[in-house]
């Protein structure tokens, strides 16, 4: 078993090996801010207990910026009020080579379902049918990135001795795909590098009767598959499928083959 200090150290390496989701500003003219600079740096920072997984990767991005030679971050995590209600938050505003940059922070996890729209953005939902990568784009575009143009952002800017003409607005956007099962798909808008494996329906996990199963925490989610945990038989894991069933709560899962290859999958319940 692995370490809680381990852990947090393969979840940072996942998210540094996940790819940004599209290349430019190809997608919604949103444009994905790409760090030049490669560094095999750990974790530094302190997590709080239970943080969630979205709040895990703001900290995981932080850590890579501070590492980067051009970087300073100016703000982090800084809430926008009017009078006393708070009208948003903004991640984090940096310099990279002497240039202001406001940046947002998405990390999500997508399955393709050809049922849901009629583009290639379309078809990718959340697990749990709840959400979409168009939903999150559309309020990237009408919430988030114009939260730096709102007058309530005025007193930050002046205080940081920014003019928000100068700034550019970029997005870390990261996320990890999955096709259905024994399924190709050539994706032509979004990064082909973020299919990291499948989505298994009641059905589909009839062909792992011989295989092992691992379902990671949420965190963990992030981390690459590895044989350090404690797996079990396909008997064993049943509870684990029918809690996913009728809890309708689909979850990530690691499986071990007969010949001890390790993949990712999502086994979901509709």
């Amino acid at each position: 078993m692995q370490s809680e200090s381990e852990n947090i150290q393969r979840q940072y390496q996942g998210y540094k090996q996940t790819p940004n989701l599209w290349a430019g500003d190809a997608v919604f003219g949103i444009s994905q801010f790409l760090l030049v600079e490669k560094y095999k740096e750990t974790f530094k920072r302190t997590l709080p207990d239970n943080l969630r997984l979205g709040k895990r990767v703001e900290q995981f991005v932080y850590n890579e910026l501070e590492h980067g030679k051009s970087i300073s971050i100016l703000v982090e995590n800084i809430q926008i009020q009017d009078q006393k209600q708070t009208i948003g938050e903004m991640d984090a505003i940096f310099t990279y080579q002497d240039k202001p940059i406001h940046l947002e922070i998405v990390y999500k996890f997508y399955v393709y379902d050809e049922s849901i729209g009629t583009s290639e953005l379309d078809h990718f939902i959340g697990p749990n049918r709840k959400d979409s990568l168009v939903e999150k784009l559309t309020k990237l575009t009408i919430k988030q990135l114009p939260l730096l143009y709102k007058h309530q952002t005025e007193t930050l800017l002046h205080d940081l001795k920014l003019d928000v003409k100068t700034i550019a607005q970029k997005v870390c956007f990261k996320a990890q795909l999955f096709l259905p099962y024994n399924k190709n798909v050539d994706l032509k808008v979004v990064n082909q590098k973020c299919v990291v494996g499948y989505y298994l329906k009641a059905e589909d996990l009839l062909n792992f009767k011989t295989s092992s199963f691992y379902f990671p925490s949420k965190p963990n989610w992030l981390q690459q598959p590895h044989d350090a945990v404690t797996w079990k038989d396909y008997a064993s894991s049943h509870g684990d499928f029918t809690q996913i069933h009728n809890e309708k709560h689909a979850a990530c899962c690691w499986i071990k083959r007969p010949d001890n290859s390790i993949d990712k999958y999502f086994i979901v319940w509709w």
